[in-house]
């Protein structure tokens, strides 16, 4: 029994589990309504349906002819829509937001609705193959299979999804608010201004819109995939500054050489303290130096007099020197013994 105990302390704390948020009831009949919209757009183009017609209706209509004074500002505006600048812009106000709040979730965020975007609408294009309103051969046909990629709109899709993401990203209600009206401003917008330049038809606009809301709502399903990342991404920065600082020489506080403080028993004269000196050099100063007598002192241990006599650190006595002429003058005399 008590080496289960022991057993179980030992054990290494597992990492804490990283559930999916649960989707309220609003979201997933959301979602699941916006699918079915998704396929029905799909299935009416398939049948080439009354929702082929409108398209061939509008893009006859030409309505870049009908208002050509706005064609220069939406020429402008649809750049809201494209991958490469809106990516930037957003991604830059989300690195600070991440720097700011020591966190890598809103980029991860971004990384992972444009990776979704990517893969389900370029899939979709690629798959349908459908072709533009400008290089269309007959009218009234679905130009489907035909070796195009604009169906759904990839502008459209980008506009709602790169800045819907600010809204999913906000951190109250009322802001969330107002950035969700922001993005469904923009995005409506840019769709709008394809089917008006003639680049899309008005069903490839109904799909791109579709597509980017059916990401937008998916998100939360992806939120711990992001934890996960984030943890590792932090982990793997901590094992690289381990590296770093145990491969750095240890430097030393003040920069300079440190003195060597002796015990007792190796300050004394001889090849002993020679040998520590030499193991141990002191600073190499110009003569006349200020600091040469103290870096000397601090190197040697005990304060050097001239002559090269060194003076005993404290708790050695040295025997009084012998001495040949006899006694000072008023000392005592020594009694002289026999022998």
């Amino acid at each position: 029994m008590r080496t289960d105990i022991f057993a179980r302390l030992d054990r290494e704390p597992e990492p804490p589990k990283i559930e999916a948020p649960r989707m309220s009831r609003h979201r997933i009949a959301l979602f699941g309504g916006t699918l079915a919209f998704y396929v029905a757009i799909v299935w009416a183009v398939l049948i080439t349906s009354w929702l082929v017609a409108l398209d061939w209706k509008v893009m006859l209509f030409r309505p870049y002819q009908q208002w050509p004074e706005l064609h220069a500002f939406l020429d402008y505006y649809v750049v809201l829509g494209q991958r490469g600048p809106t990516a930037v812009m957003v991604a830059c106000w989300l690195g600070w937001r991440s720097w700011r709040q020591h966190t890598l979730r809103p980029l991860l965020v971004l990384g992972t609705s444009l990776l979704l975007l990517n893969v389900t609408v370029g899939a979709v294009k690629l798959g349908l193959g459908r072709l533009g309103p400008h290089y269309a051969t007959q009218i009234g046909s679905a130009e489907m299979f035909a070796g195009g990629d604009i169906f759904p709109s990839g502008h459209t899709a980008n506009a709602v999804v790169t800045w819907g993401i600010l809204a999913y990203l906000a951190t109250t209600p009322r802001a969330r608010r107002y950035l969700s009206a922001v993005s469904a401003t923009v995005s409506l917008g840019v769709g709008l201004t394809t089917v008006y330049i003639g680049t899309h038809w008005l069903s490839d606009v109904l799909l791109g819109w579709a597509a980017g809301l059916l990401i937008l709502l998916a998100l939360p399903w992806f939120e711990p995939l992001i934890a996960r990342a984030e943890m590792w991404i932090f982990a793997m920065r901590e094992r690289w500054r381990e590296r770093r600082g145990g491969a750095r020489p240890a430097s030393v506080p003040g920069g300079g050489p440190q003195p060597v403080l002796l015990p007792q028993s190796m300050a004394t004269d001889g090849p002993a303290a020679e040998a520590v000196a030499t193991a141990a050099p002191g600073p190499v100063l110009p003569a006349g130096h200020a600091g040469t007598a103290l870096r000397a002192r601090a190197h040697t241990g005990h304060p050097a007099r001239p002559g090269g006599m060194p003076v005993a650190p404290a708790g050695v006595r040295r025997p009084p020197p012998h001495n040949d002429r006899g006694p000072r003058a008023g000392s005592p005399a020594r009694p002289m013994t026999g022998g």
